[in-house]
């Protein structure tokens, strides 16, 4: 691996420790001051100070105690000059578990921009994973529900 695709691979680690320290700043702290972040809920917040401002209460309170475990990044690449992306797989496992169920399992695609002398991530998506199986079963329930409710 090339050194600017090592320092983005880097990224999704250090945002696991802080997690796991229960810091949003340092959650954050390779974000761009303008970066984007797409949750995983579909919650869209901008910029790096209301990404703090919101996951610091997350982190005391509900998320209190959790960690994100089993990361892996599956690929990063420099997809041109100053620009990159990185793929990244974790679960988060709340206090009294070992190991995160495979319903707390995300994927999150990362953008980062070579930017103030260093690599910034400029948007981030943070998406669930869900089996073909899982999709089925919650369309048969909420389909259920839209006849029951007809």
């Amino acid at each position: 691996m090339n050194e600017p695709t090592e320092a983005i691979s880097a990224i999704p680690a250090r945002m696991n420790e802080a997690w796991n320290r229960g810091d949003a700043t340092t959650f954050f702290a390779d974000f761009a001051e303008d970066a984007v972040f797409a949750d995983f809920e579909g919650t869209i917040y901008r910029g790096r100070q209301e990404m703090i401002a919101t996951h610091q209460p997350i982190f005391d309170t509900v998320m209190k105690g959790s960690r994100l475990a089993q990361g892996e990044v599956l690929f990063a690449e420099i997809i041109q000059p100053g620009w990159g992306v990185v793929h990244h797989r974790v679960g988060i496992a709340l206090p009294s578990e070992d190991e995160p169920p495979p319903s707390r399992r995300s994927m999150q695609l990362f953008v980062t921009a070579w930017q103030n002398d260093r690599w910034e991530v400029v948007a981030l998506q943070n998406s669930r994973l869900i089996s073909l199986e899982a999709a089925a079963a919650l369309e048969s329930i909420t389909g259920a529900r839209r006849e029951h409710d007809v």
